[in-house]
């Protein structure tokens, strides 16, 4: 599948409120927290520098939203089916499904993922 635009979308809400309990439940209950996108592409401060690296010499045009960004700025173009957090094409297909990004362990099996497909 040849892409050119792909579309992170993040299970967890904007805002400097939300990143701060996201980072205390990535602390102190890091089993249940329900965004693997996050924990791949994010340590518990900071970005994870392999991914950073990635990203910033990707060919790729990335653009990556939070829960809420994505239904608003989409809702009128997106399934109702979709599960979170999800990679996307351009045109809204499954990139990389919710369950396969759970079982990625870490950055460089996403880009790995990415560089195949």
């Amino acid at each position: 599948m040849k892409v050119e635009k792909l579309i992170f979308v993040y299970n967890a809400n904007s805002g400097k409120m939300n990143a701060v309990f996201d980072s205390a439940h990535k602390i102190f209950s890091p089993k249940t927290y329900s965004c693997s996108l996050c924990d791949i592409t994010y340590g518990i401060f900071s970005e994870n520098k392999e991914w950073k690296a990635f990203r910033n010499s990707s060919n790729l045009e990335l653009e990556f939203l939070h829960k809420d960004e994505f239904l608003k700025d989409y809702k009128t173009k997106f399934s109702n089916n979709l599960t979170f957090p999800v990679v996307l094409t351009e045109s809204l297909d499954v990139f990389i499904s919710t369950e396969e990004l759970k079982a990625l362990k870490s950055a460089e099996n996403l880009i790995s993922l990415i560089e195949d497909r």
